[in-house]
C-alpha cells in the first residue's frame, strides 16, 4: 500500500509534517513514514510523537548538497513505497521539493497550507497574486511532492513510534560542497516566538530600535519587521522579515508599530491570536485587521510603552 513520506532537517518542522501527513492519511487510508537523516536525536523525538521513523546514516551526505539529498529522499520513497512526499516549505525544503519532483516525475506544490484530498488527489491552499487571494490547487499526477508552510499545523501528540535503519546509497550531486559555515549575524527564530513586536516604515529614527528592543524584552518577545526595514534600510536582518518574502508567524500576541498593512506583510501575521496595531493613520489597512488599534505617533508611544513596562 502506497504511503506518505515526511522529511525536514529541522525537528519542530518535521513534527508539524507528521500532523499534516496524518490529515491526508485518514482520507487516503495509507501509512505515514518519516525520515531522519544523520540525526539520531531527531529520530528519537519523532518516534516519541508516535511516528514510524526510518533513520538514514550517511556520513558522506551533506545537507547543503541539495541534489544528493533529493536523491536520497527519492530512493527512500521508492524503498518505502511512498508516492506522496511532504517537505517543509522553508528555503532548503523548497529547493529539495523542486529537485525531488523532477527526479520522481511528480507534480509539485510549495508554500501550501490546509491540505485536503479530492478524488484521491492531494491539494492545498496557497497564497496567490502576491498574497491578495488564496488559491486552492490540486496535484493530478500519481506521485506528489508538497512543501508545507511552517506553522500551518500543530505538533502531534505524544505517542509510541518506532525507529528502523534504512540503507541508502548516496549519489553525490555534480556540485561538490567544499565547506559550509554558519550564517553570520542574526539567528533569531521569529516563527517560534509567542510574542512579536514588529515595526515598519513608520519607525523613522534608527535610534528608536533600542526602545523597540527593550519593549520586546520586557514582554518576553522578539523584534520583527516589514521587508523594507531589512532589505532597503538594512536596519534588521532578513531573518526578522514577516510576510510573503519572509516568515509566516502565528504568535499569541503581535504588536505592529508603524506598519501600513500591505497584503505582502499581512499574509505573514494574520493568524496571530491577538493583533495590536499602532499607526498615526486611522485609515491604514492594518487597523482593519487589528483586535486593538491605537491612532498615535510612534515618537509618543514608544517612550510611554517603555516606561509602563518598566
Amino acid at each position: 500500500m502506497a504511503g506518505i513520506l515526511t522529511y525536514s532537517d529541522k525537528t519542530p518542522l518535521a513534527m508539524e509534517l507528521i500532523t499534516a501527513a496524518q490529515v491526508l492519511a485518514r482520507e487516503l487510508n495509507v501509512p505515514v513514514k518519516s525520515l531522519a537523516i544523520n540525526d539520531e536525536a531527531m529520530a528519537q523525538e519523532l518516534s516519541n510523537k508516535g511516528a514510524a521513523v526510518y533513520q538514514i546514516d550517511a556520513g558522506e551526505l551533506h545537507l547543503a548538497d541539495t541534489a544528493a539529498v533529493a536523491g536520497v529522499i527519492k530512493d527512500a520513497a521508492e524503498q518505502l513505497d511512498c508516492e506522496i512526499v511532504l517537505l517543509s516549505s522553508n528555503r532548503r525544503g523548497k529547493e529539495w521539493a523542486g529537485r525531488l519532483a523532477q527526479k520522481m516525475g511528480a507534480g509539485c506544490l510549495t508554500d501550501v497550507s490546509n491540505l485536503h484530498v479530492d478524488s484521491g488527489k492531494v491539494g492545498g491552499e496557497r497564497n496567490a497574486l502576491g498574497g491578495a487571494t488564496i488559491a486552492d490547487q490540486l496535484i493530478v499526477t500519481d506521485k506528489q511532492v508538497i512543501a508545507v508552510t511552517p506553522k500551518s499545523y500543530d505538533l502531534p501528540a505524544d505517542g509510541t513510534g518506532s525507529i528502523e535503519k534504512l540503507d541508502i546509497a548516496v549519489q553525490p550531486g555534480r556540485i561538490k560542497v567544499i565547506e559550509t559555515a554558519p550564517k553570520a549575524g542574526d539567528t533569531v527564530d521569529i516563527e517560534a516566538a509567542d510574542i512579536l513586536v514588529a515595526v515598519g516604515q513608520g519607525l523613522e529614527d534608527q535610534e528608536d530600535i533600542k526602545i523597540v528592543e527593550a519593549i520586546a524584552e520586557s514582554l518576553g518577545g522578539e523584534v520583527a519587521c516589514s521587508k523594507p526595514l531589512a532589505t532597503d534600510k538594512k536596519w534588521f536582518s532578513e531573518e526578522r522579515i514577516i510576510g510573503l518574502s519572509g516568515k509566516k508567524c502565528k504568535p499569541e500576541l503581535a504588536i505592529l508599530m508603524g506598519i501600513s498593512g500591505q497584503v505582502q506583510f499581512t499574509v505573514g501575521i494574520r493568524d496571530a491570536r491577538i493583533i495590536v496595531a499602532i499607526n498615526n493613520d486611522e485609515n491604514a489597512s492594518i487597523m482593519g485587521m487589528a483586535d486593538y488599534a491605537l491612532v498615535a505617533d510612534l515618537k509618543d508611544v514608544l517612550p510611554a510603552m517603555q516606561k509602563a513596562l518598566g
